[in-house]
């Protein structure tokens, strides 16, 4: 579910307190909303919802949008969405990639992680940023080192791999998959 909204000034673009309440102190408590920014100055053909060019769309996605467990394909999950994820997933076997941005190894193992999320289709994958925004659950769910690769089962972690171990990961999801 996503609702865009567009606006014509670029000085909103720009500046964003601008924004008439509640978008411009965006609030925790303002029903878990998170807003994504999507310029398409440059779209050849216009926006898609006015057909104008030039305009800039705000993309609002409530994060009950993520509380549902999809497999085939690893997705994103923040301090907010995981453990509604989790709990959704019932018994189904979760593979949680914790990262950061800067890390190399990480990058590395994303598209081995990818890869592992379309095989697996009794599986739900789901990666962390560990930046400031999840520091919370980064530290709840005990992460140390980047990557960190959690196997959850009926909520509960069961696996563990630390660093880019792709062999380990696989057999480590496979063990908890049998068991």
């Amino acid at each position: 579910m996503a609702m865009r909204v567009a606006f014509s000034s670029p000085s909103i673009r720009s500046n964003p307190s601008q924004l008439p309440s509640p978008w411009a102190n965006p609030s925790p408590n303002s029903l878990n909303r998170s807003l994504n920014w999507h310029s398409r100055q440059s779209r050849p053909h216009g926006s898609a919802a006015s057909g104008q060019r030039g305009r800039d769309f705000l993309a609002v996605r409530s994060s009950l949008d993520t509380a549902v467990p999809v497999v085939g394909q690893v997705t994103e999950v923040n301090k907010d969405t995981f453990w509604p994820l989790v709990e959704a997933a019932g018994d189904r076997v979760v593979v949680l990639d914790m990262y950061t941005q800067w890390c190399g190894p990480c990058k590395v193992m994303a598209p081995k992680f990818q890869e592992l999320s379309e095989k697996h289709l009794d599986v739900v994958f789901v990666k962390l940023d560990c930046n400031q925004d999840n520091k919370t659950l980064a530290k709840e769910l005990g992460i140390r080192v980047v990557p960190t690769f959690k196997i959850l089962k009926e909520g509960k972690v069961v696996k563990e791999v630390t660093g880019a171990k792709y062999d380990d990961l696989v057999l480590a999801i496979d063990t908890v998959k049998s068991s």
